[in-house]
């Protein structure tokens, strides 16, 4: 394996400036190996970047916290992938029973097929949880004419999460190495936010998970070892439905290998995999046996920085089949 390899680039990546800090985990048939450098944080305090060090995952909520919990809640029988999302949701769009919303179901948020825009500037609208929720629900939504990944398919999701299990996400148990309310002094920092006038260290980044409370498309904190858990996990235990191509390059709540996608194309065809805004990534390979998160604060002090994240993720996937 190339572990190597692929250190080296995200080492380079470090000490060139390109983002402030960095950890690789890969686990596959030789064993595990976790490697990290650079700083957790550089402003407006520094601190160092540790293997234990708290992530914010960003989209990595959607396919390990909440497409996880959904796929359980439909293997249990609570709900039909296939059935509307009114099935837990009554009153999504409750004035308008003849319109498109409501015959959105659970598979098309899963992925991504539905006309929902991409994403929405929910917290512009006020800060107050209950109410932007019921503004989610009840609004006319723009429909866009070609399916887009979407932030709104797993706030919908989140919602029916919480309607399914009578409590807010941020009261959901997150598993093992997960939380959604982090040590500040224990995460790697995000974003100097203009809108909340801070950098974000143990704050959600995310303006509308945050506005929201908690969500079930961002909002998830995690070290590596954590996502090397789940990826180990998966490949034990099957992909399931987790790694059944519903359309496109799309699974539930997954991506899967394509042209040009994000985890290289060394990787076994059948290879899943899935980012986060903030700099993170987990994929795995089950023809392989190996899956691998990059975890980095590429945001960190802002997004409007080029740091060729997309480049690193690919090149670093590559390196790992190399040798």
């Amino acid at each position: 394996m190339g572990f190597d390899a692929a250190w080296a680039l995200v080492g380079d990546a470090v000490t060139k400036g390109r983002i402030p800090g960095a950890v690789l985990g890969v686990v596959d048939a030789g064993g595990r190996q976790v490697a990290c450098a650079g700083a957790a944080q550089v402003v407006p305090d520094s601190a160092g970047m540790t293997r234990e060090a708290i992530f914010d995952l960003a989209s990595l909520t959607k396919p390990v916290f909440t497409a996880r919990r959904i796929l359980a809640h439909a293997k249990a029988g609570r709900i039909d992938l296939d059935a509307p999302l009114t099935q837990v949701i009554p009153d999504f769009r409750q004035y308008h029973a003849d319109c498109w919303e409501r015959a959105v179901t659970f598979r098309d948020c899963l992925a991504h097929r539905t006309p929902f825009p991409a994403v929405a500037p929910l917290y512009t609208y006020g800060q107050d949880p209950a109410t932007l929720r019921a503004f989610v629900l009840q609004r006319e939504w723009r429909r866009v004419p070609t399916p887009v990944y979407s932030d709104i398919n797993f706030i919908l999701l989140g919602i029916a999460l919480e309607r399914l299990e009578g409590c807010g996400i941020r009261q959901m148990d997150p598993g093992a190495g997960f939380t959604f309310t982090p040590d500040p002094a224990a995460c790697a920092a995000t974003e100097a936010c203009t809108w909340r006038g801070r950098v974000m260290r143990g704050e959600v980044h995310d303006e509308n998970c945050f506005a929201l409370q908690g969500a079930g498309h961002a909002g998830l904190f995690g070290t590596a070892d954590a996502l090397l858990d789940v990826g180990e996990a998966m490949l034990a235990q099957g992909l399931g439905l987790a790694g059944t191509r519903v359309e496109g390059s799309r699974t539930h709540g997954w991506e899967i290998r394509h042209a040009g996608w994000s985890g290289g194309q060394r990787c076994g065809v059948a290879t899943i995999g899935h980012t986060g805004f903030t700099g993170t990534g987990l994929w795995i390979d089950a023809e392989a046996g190996r899956a691998w998160t990059l975890l980095t604060n590429r945001v960190h002090p802002s997004r409007h920085i080029e740091t060729g994240i997309g480049t690193l993720r690919q090149t670093v996937g590559e390196a790992l089949y190399v040798g």
